[in-house]
């Protein structure tokens, strides 16, 4: 759960990989990973019960992910709060459903049928705090932080904008990590149900809020799963956080960090500031819309052309990419940690499937696009087109995404000066955008043209 909008603090960034090595040193030293995470977020409550997620993988291996996130599945304490965990071996009454089988059966299934869609399953490991009303609260007393009155703290944020606005999650009771012998038990607790969740077929977390934690509680639960299955991956969410919380992370071994593209007004500096500063943490994913955002399809009115142009944008900017259930067909109603249930699935305002499908077969064609090196602005600021490039650590290879960020009127580039950004021959430029949005094919001769919030995408 972002604790801050990430665009008030753009130095912040956020988390996989399919097969992949430790980032304890940096991303571009890493092994190279065959293709980056394409995740979609089968957001538990709008889905229905766990025997329901079943029917849904199908569409989602067409669409071409490799990845599906659940967020928590667990039984929440009183508030009902996914994030708000009171028992993390019980599921969420509404995921259990009619079932009679218990829990670790009816999740094993569903990681095995993933599996077999050629789909890997990640979870949310939230480990910085649990619900108030969790038994551990009373059994484990001196795991939690503790104000001068005694009393179990509750997380809080400070808006980073007005220092005045603090932001306390009452429901919630905030973990101590402070080296201590308590803290042995609680990492001894926490490694135990990772391993859980590991033999019933999870390979990735995505760690809520991981800066909260210090890098060597990371360091030291990543390595033990990594003892248990080689190939698990963590993936960091940091979000609105500040920097040097995010640095600290570094011995930690995460995989990916999620990034803010999200909110890039595509002209501003900070985006890729960021981009090259937390590259060589680990590489990164990037969202459209997640569950703590408003709908793309809300915001826009239902414009299914907004949605295409973030989706491609979001695919090309950084190694993994990652959507939330509904987004391809023009969900509007957000998704809600409380209130979300399977009657809020709603009528298609759209249908992105295909288009979805050839932007991640074009990701998962192209090396570049699955690693995490080198990315600068290729136009000036007052350019009408917005141009990125970015470039191979392990081979020559480049990609240049042209942008027209003008709802209104199309654009156009000359072929001659698009070589001369990427050094290159105008007949060793080849196009890779997905076909719909191409208004004509790369012939070498006319200029590129740009519909209207659009973009187009090249390597070399």
């Amino acid at each position: 759960m972002p604790l801050s909008n990430p665009a008030a603090n753009p130095v912040a960034s956020t988390s996989e990989r399919p097969a992949a090595a430790s980032t304890a040193s940096a991303a571009t030293d890493a092994p190279a990973r065959p293709e980056g995470p394409r995740i979609y977020n089968l957001f538990p409550t709008l889905a229905g019960s766990v025997a329901d997620w079943e029917r849904h993988l199908p569409a989602i291996a067409a669409m071409g992910f490799n990845w599906i996130f659940l967020n928590p599945f667990h039984e929440p304490g009183g508030s009902g709060s996914l994030y708000a965990i009171r028992d993390y071996y019980r599921l969420h009454p509404l995921l259990q459903g009619a079932s009679r089988e218990p829990p670790p059966a009816l999740l094993q299934r569903f990681t095995r049928a993933a599996e077999q869609a050629g789909l890997a399953v990640m979870m949310d490991l939230v480990i910085n705090h649990t619900a108030q009303d969790s038994p551990l609260v009373t059994h484990n007393p001196d795991w939690y932080a503790r104000g001068a009155d005694g009393r179990v703290c509750a997380p809080f944020a400070v808006d980073p904008n007005d220092p005045g606005r603090v932001t306390v999650w009452e429901d919630l009771a905030e973990l101590d990590y402070r080296p201590r012998p308590a803290r042995q038990a609680i990492l001894a607790y926490w490694q135990d149900l990772i391993d859980h969740y590991l033999d019933l077929g999870f390979r990735g977390f995505r760690c809520d809020a991981a800066y909260k934690l210090p890098g060597e509680v990371w360091q030291t639960l990543i390595a033990a799963a990594r003892r248990r299955v080689p190939d698990a991956c963590f993936f960091a969410e940091t979000l609105g956080a500040p920097m040097e919380q995010v640095a600290q992370l570094r011995p930690a071994g995460f995989d990916y960090f999620f990034n803010s593209a999200k909110w890039w007004d595509l002209r501003g500096e900070w985006l890729l500031e960021q981009y090259e500063q937390f590259r060589h943490l680990a590489p990164s994913v990037a969202f459209p819309e997640s569950h703590d955002t408003e709908r793309l399809a809300a915001a826009s009115g239902g414009n299914a052309q907004e949605s295409r142009f973030w989706y491609l944008l979001t695919a090309c900017f950084s190694s993994g990419v990652m959507m939330p259930m509904g987004f391809e067909h023009g969900f509007r109603r957000p998704l809600h940690v409380v209130e979300t249930r399977p009657e809020h699935w709603e009528e298609p305002s759209f249908d992105l499937t295909d288009f979805i499908a050839e932007v991640n077969r074009m990701k998962a064609a192209c090396p570049v696009l699955n690693e995490e090196g080198p990315q600068r602005s290729l136009t000036a600021a007052d350019d009408p087109l917005v141009g990125l490039l970015r470039s191979s650590t392990r081979s020559s290879e480049r990609a240049a995404v042209l942008i027209n960020a003008d709802p209104h009127e199309r654009r156009s580039l000359d072929i001659e000066r698009l070589a001369g950004m990427l050094q290159a021959r105008p007949e060793a430029i080849r196009e890779i955008t997905p076909a719909r949005e191409r208004p004509a094919p790369l012939n070498g001769q006319a200029p590129i043209e740009l519909a209207t919030r659009s973009l187009r995408v090249f390597v070399v």
